[in-house]
């Protein structure tokens, strides 16, 4: 099991900084969008949850917004920031349903999978 976390990175190509804490989110539950090899989901994606697409997730089979306390996850709300695998945001962006996204917070790898243009399109923290 490769548990080594790459470089902090962010899509800018600078530090990555924290998506959320509360709720706690990431592929390492560190409140970073951080990677592995080990994450085959690329949870790296750090987006702004609306109604629309945790609606999205949950009728494609990933309900984000129903508790699960037995796993101490109290469900996602519109407002909630959390990081989403690269692949689900792209599938949302080609439906129109795609959240916006914080890119400091995005790690890089996400743009093994969603070109950096589509990212800027849905960019919540760009002046």
């Amino acid at each position: 099991m490769d548990r080594n976390i790459e470089p902090s990175v962010n899509v800018l190509g600078g530090r990555l900084t924290s998506c959320s804490r509360d709720p706690m989110t990431g592929f390492f539950r560190n409140g970073s969008c951080d990677t592995c090899l080990e994450d085959t989901g690329s949870h790296t994606v750090c987006a702004l949850m609306t109604d629309e697409f945790l609606a999205f997730s949950k009728y494609l089979g990933n309900d984000l917004s129903t508790p699960r306390p037995e796993y101490g996850f109290a469900g996602l709300k519109s407002g909630d920031q959390w990081c989403l695998c690269a692949a689900r945001f792209l599938q949302a962006h080609h439906e129109g349903v795609a959240p916006r996204v914080l890119l400091q917070s995005t790690h890089q790898r996400a743009l093994d999978l969603v070109p950096m243009e589509v990212l800027k399109r849905y960019a919540a923290d760009l002046d």
